[in-house]
């Protein structure tokens, strides 16, 4: 006898909760460089940022009446990717109001997991970009770690602690002396947390590949577009790939599947896109960065790229106009 039953009619073993615990362990080589590198500093704004945004989340759920979400781990998820985004020196009440943004403001008042139309710690962490600029832009690493510093930053009792340092972006934006492709590669240089070390996030990269939590259209179409367009205007390509948030913002951010397109083509448009805003904001914007800002102009295009990209039903014909 023929069943008929609604959608959907494949069903998997995967869930919510191990494929945020699989990017949960794809970040951990990033932080423990960054831990390395910055000091362990990075833990204390990490386990802030997540924490506050797991209380957000359950807190949020209870005053909205709705089932209690925590346990997919998608706050968490969150948090620590916010924690990514913040330099290791920002005071610690900010990865809080981050926290708030990202989870309370972004993801819950628009229905939760699945529902929000941007990713929601890369909005907070534009938001808090505008808000508190210079916190959001000290950069510095430990002064065992320096390169070319200009300042010492020491903590409350006058121990030497951090030395300040510039971002290697804003290094070739004003034609300094560059940081070695090894030390850009290793994560020696100014940055945020999550973003230094192009060694281990390509290591949790490839753990999310063979997880297969992620393909590689999206990554390679945005890094590949980024190359193009600045090698056209006579920068090292390199340089751009290794510096800033490109290769967290490809592999990590761009690839979130709520906010990005679902179709093979929707994913290429959407991370040429990204590709062409990133690079225009870098050759020819005030800020050095524009990753973020990238990748959340796309994210609010994703529904109309999927709707011109959308496949065919079977046995259907493509509309034409008269």
């Amino acid at each position: 006898m023929l069943q008929v039953s609604s959608s959907p009619h494949i069903r998997d073993t995967v869930t919510t909760r191990r494929l945020m615990l699989d990017v949960v362990i794809a970040l951990i080589p990033a932080l423990v460089a960054s831990t390395w590198i910055f000091g362990w500093r990075v833990l204390i704004v990490t386990a802030i940022a997540t924490g506050s945004s797991v209380l957000f989340e359950f807190l949020s759920r209870k005053v909205m009446k709705r089932y209690d979400s925590i346990g997919d781990m998608s706050a968490l998820v969150t948090g620590l990717l916010l924690a990514m985004n913040l330099p290791p020196t920002i005071p610690l009440w900010i990865p809080v109001v981050g926290s708030f943004i990202a989870i309370i403001i972004v993801k819950q008042m628009f229905g939760g997991i699945g529902q929000n139309f941007m990713n929601p710690a890369l909005a907070a962490r534009v938001i808090l970009m505008l808000s508190y600029p210079a916190a959001m832009t000290r950069w510095s690493i430990l002064a065992e770690r320096a390169r070319g510093a200009s300042s010492v930053v020491t903590d409350a009792a006058g121990h030497l602690d951090l030395i300040a340092t510039a971002t290697p972006l804003y290094i070739l934006q004003n034609n300094g002396d560059m940081p070695s492709y090894l030390d850009m590669f290793l994560g020696i240089k100014g940055g945020c947390i999550g973003e230094v070390s192009v060694l281990a996030l390509l290591i949790g990269a490839v753990y999310l590949i063979i997880r297969k939590v992620i393909n590689l259209w999206i990554p390679l179409t945005y890094i590949g577009t980024v190359v193009l367009i600045v090698t056209i205007a006579g920068e090292d390509p390199l340089y751009h790939v290794l510096s800033a948030g490109l290769i967290i913002g490809a592999f990590f951010m761009a690839t979130d599947y709520v906010t990005a397109p679902v179709t093979r083509k929707g994913q290429f448009l959407f991370a040429m896109g990204a590709g062409i805003i990133t690079a225009l904001i870098r050759l020819f914007g005030s800020m050095t960065e524009g990753v973020s800002f990238a990748i959340l102009l796309m994210n609010i295009l994703t529904p109309h790229i999927e709707n011109w990209t959308k496949p065919v039903p079977f046995g259907g014909r493509k509309h034409v106009k008269g």
